[in-house]
């Protein structure tokens, strides 16, 4: 008996502790444990009724609650009928053609309810290309082709579709035309399927940290700071050596690019909200807050100060950050290492190099509970925060996978299971349930 009114008095406490998204008090949020379904790597099964019926079935027995189904890979199609964005009927070296006489999205949908499972729709937003496969929106679209980020690299200015070691395509945020053209998908999309538990928004960023430095980019950047660059880009930064040295507008450059990608984020929220005010907006991002400046993003809540914590931030970059906006969070933990303890152990804890040549030190955050636990702390309570694995990191690690899907759980409001094809592939549900059992 004691034990039973212990346990309700917590879960009161749980529930009168939590904050809405909009940060007023009073409301729990959901327990999720959701699981992605990527749109080319199962594009195949996507087109099989019967398929979608299996795995479905699937994920509910093993614990699942939430399935995400990727309607628009980062070429620029779409898996459903668009009227506005080119459809994807085929994919790499299959034979297998979509049939387009029935609605795949819309029986993921109408399935997945006779579940129980919640269905999200996830769209990669700035982003309409591949580049492996010189496919897609840029590649097909010469208007469209205009609107890809111009990276401005050691070598100079480089178009994206000219560099091939990056495999999306990624485009301008900052360009009005390239936000109305996503909006539009966007919206289609929730007025489509007013039965779509949720949308979750992917690559709303930057390419990295050397894009875009397009001349359109320069007079918004102007506009927002009220001057002229008067040598650009080297005013933002620029090379010696291949090293990138900031200019004296570098720290500005970075608030205006949080603040472009913040504005689209609450401008999506409320023109999705005013088609269906019941549907969940949700975004994904990486763990990894302390770098992802270098993508032009700001997820934390505006009441957390990245000012008084990282050099990189200006006093006006908090007001920028749009975890309120957000009523789902998932984000990518995307280390082998679970426990902060194990890097630790590390022989190797250095310096590690990204893609845009900025350089970190591994620290707490560098696993799934220190990424977790940061991301918490920075957003502040005002959104759901659902902490997500990437499989094949744990590929032929099995124990450590289990290891992490809990830890995830732990240290945060349910998981994120990123993907679907790596769980089949390694015959790995039994492990997904053991992950997921309380």
């Amino acid at each position: 008996m004691r034990y039973l009114i212990a346990c309700m008095i917590l879960a009161l406490g749980v529930l009168f502790s939590r904050c809405t998204p909009d940060g007023s008090q009073g409301k729990e949020f959901e327990d999720r444990n959701i699981l992605w379904f990527d749109a080319t790597a199962n594009f195949d099964r996507f087109c099989d009724k019967d398929s979608i019926l299996f795995y479905l079935q699937k994920s509910k027995d093993v614990g699942i609650t939430d399935v995400v189904i990727d309607v628009k890979p980062i070429t620029g199609e779409v898996l459903y009928p668009s009227k506005i964005a080119p459809v994807m009927t085929s994919w790499g070296k299959s034979n297998v053609v979509k049939d387009t006489t029935w609605d795949m999205l819309a029986f993921f949908i109408e399935e997945g309810h006779k579940l129980g499972l919640k269905v999200h729709a996830s769209t990669n937003v700035f982003v309409a290309g591949h580049n492996f496969f010189d496919r897609g929106v840029v590649y097909a679209d010469s208007l469209k082709a205009k609107w890809q980020t111009l990276s401005y690299l050691p070598q100079g200015l480089t178009p994206i579709s000219a560099q091939k070691n990056k495999y999306s395509t990624m485009l301008n945020p900052a360009l009005p035309e390239v936000q109305g053209y996503q909006l539009s998908i966007l919206k289609e999309l929730v007025a489509m399927y007013p039965k779509l538990d949720g949308i979750i928004l992917d690559r709303v960023r930057f390419d990295d940290l050397n894009a875009d430095f397009s001349l359109a980019s320069k007079e918004i950047f102007e506009s927002y700071i009220g001057k002229t660059v008067e040598n650009y880009p080297n005013d933002i930064f620029y090379f010696e050596e291949a090293k990138r040295k900031e200019g004296p507008l570098y720290k500005d450059w970075l608030e205006w690019r949080a603040k472009v990608i913040h504005d689209f984020v609450y401008t999506a929220r409320q023109e999705l909200k005013s088609i269906n005010p019941d549907i969940v907006f949700g975004d994904y991002t990486g763990s990894w807050y302390p770098l992802y400046f270098d993508v032009g993003v700001n997820f934390a809540s505006k009441e957390y100060d990245p000012d008084k914590e990282f050099d990189w931030a200006t006093p006006k970059y908090k007001d920028y950050g749009y975890a309120e906006a957000l009523d789902l969070f998932t984000t990518g933990n995307y280390y082998f290492e679970v426990e902060k303890s194990e890097l630790l152990a590390q022989a190797d804890t250095t310096e590690k190099t990204l893609e845009s040549g900025l350089v970190v030190k591994k620290e707490d955050w560098y696993t799934v509970e220190g990424a977790a636990e940061l991301v918490n702390r920075v957003t502040m309570g005002k959104t759901p925060v659902y902490a997500g694995l990437y499989v094949e990191q744990y590929k032929d690690q099995p124990e450590q996978f289990v290891k992490a899907l809990q830890m995830c759980r732990k240290k945060s409001q349910g998981s994120m299971i990123f993907d679907i094809v790596h769980i089949i592939n390694y015959g790995w549900w039994d492990q997904v349930k053991a992950g997921l059992e309380d």
